[in-house]
């Protein structure tokens, strides 16, 4: 009689408890959003310093997304030949060390390049978090467990937005990349609290990096890569086109940069809501049910907001957009990573977010070649609209509904 399955089961760790699963794998979430997020108040500093025009400005933005973009699609792959936890803490930890380095950039040429790492990191912790917790929670919860961890991208938002108001002003730009490379300490944290993916540790084999690519376009899959690719193109274009422009936008506008970066970060606030309401539709509704409305209703406030001349109305749709942009992540999330099978769900997610990030290195570079050529707000805001139309029109007329399936 074979033993592989006894020692197969002696190999797997205990599944931590939900609580402790979400806030821990969250909790490296949260790091990385704040990282992410703090350029968006840093470069009204830093542009005003090196005095930067607004195409450079949209070039620093975009350097972090190239990294996200690589660092993506190859932890993809590494964590579906490696397992999910290893390149979870190893992605974690170049980022940190490449953020507290960025403290000391003396010029636009080193900033360029450790934003380039800061961006792999980044770009690589975040769909293999997402696998991790999917794989690790029961069917009947996996949506709500994946969407309460993409919440935590939304504390670092708030995060971002609180450090950013209390130090920039005081201490200067620098001093921020300082505490963003506190994540490395956790990488400690993370060793000891989380075991391995159950579903990747019960895996019959190991796929090599190339069949998982190669499974993405297989009879079955191909449909769900096509329809993720574009779904994380339209989201990347419009999301880091708009939050990491939104101060800079309210600081050209003639608000005052201590204003811009408290309105953005009154703004930021209703980015938590977002992730609870979907949290709770997408077990309810489903999730791509939950994710088309969010959707829709994301770029009709991305219009309202480029149209808007008033502060209130800035206001109003500005915490529309963050509202219901952050519920359609989280959507995304779910919606994507249970397109796929197991031996190849962290490259499906990881290649689909690379190519996403494409959309996030175009978005911050021409929105800056547009603000510089004098074009109207208006019609940026109306740029954002029709990229989201056109990922919603693709998901609904293509994408499939997994809710109540059973994981591949």
């Amino acid at each position: 009689m074979s033993v592989e399955p006894a020692v197969m089961s002696a190999r797997i760790k205990p599944v931590p408890s939900a609580k402790r699963l979400i806030t821990v794998s969250g909790i490296g979430l949260l790091f990385d959003s704040m990282d992410v997020n703090l350029v968006a108040y840093i470069l009204v500093a830093v542009a005003a310093q090196w005095h930067l025009s607004p195409a450079t400005q949209g070039y620093l933005s975009s350097m972090g997304f190239i990294g996200m973009a690589v660092g993506a699609a190859l932890a993809g792959l590494l964590a579906d030949r490696f397992g999910r936890k290893a390149v979870f803490m190893w992605t974690l930890l170049i980022y940190s060390v490449a953020t507290g380095l960025t403290a000391f950039a003396w010029g636009v040429g080193i900033f360029y390049f450790l934003r380039f790492l800061v961006g792999f990191g980044l770009g690589g912790e975040l769909p293999v978090a997402t696998t991790y917790v999917l794989e690790s929670s029961a069917d009947d919860r996996r949506g709500r467990h994946v969407v309460l961890l993409e919440m935590f991208y939304a504390f670092g938002s708030l995060c971002a937005a609180l450090i950013s108001n209390l130090v920039i002003p005081s201490v200067g730009w620098r001093v921020v990349f300082l505490i963003g490379a506190i994540p490395a300490l956790y990488v400690l944290i993370l060793r000891r609290q989380l075991p391995e993916s159950p579903r990747f540790m019960s895996l019959a084999e190991r796929r090599s990096m190339r069949d998982a690519f190669t499974t993405l376009w297989a009879p079955g899959v191909t449909r769900s890569t096509v329809v993720t690719w574009v779904l994380w193109f339209a989201m990347n274009f419009a999301f880091y086109g708009m939050v990491l422009w939104l101060p800079s936008i309210l600081f050209l506008k003639g608000y005052s940069l201590v204003h811009s970066l408290s309105y953005t970060l009154i703004m930021t606030l209703a980015q938590v809501p977002g992730y609870l309401t979907a949290a709770w539709l997408v077990e309810k509704w489903g999730r791509k049910r939950t994710l088309l409305p969010a959707m829709l209703c994301s770029a009709l406030a991305a219009l309202g907001f480029g149209f808007a001349h008033s502060t209130l109305w800035l206001f109003v749709f500005g915490i529309l957009v963050n509202y219901f942009m952050l519920g359609a992540w989280a959507g995304t999330y779910i919606f994507t990573v249970e397109q796929f099978p197991t031996r190849a769900r962290a490259s499906g997610i990881g290649w689909a977010s690379g190519f996403g990030r494409i959309g996030a290195i175009i978005a911050p570079s021409l929105v800056g070649l547009m603000i510089g050529a004098k074009i109207g707000f208006g019609a940026v805001f109306t740029m954002f609209f029709a990229m989201i139309a056109i990922g919603f029109l693709v998901v609904w007329a293509f994408g499939r509904e997994t809710l109540g399936e059973r994981l591949r």
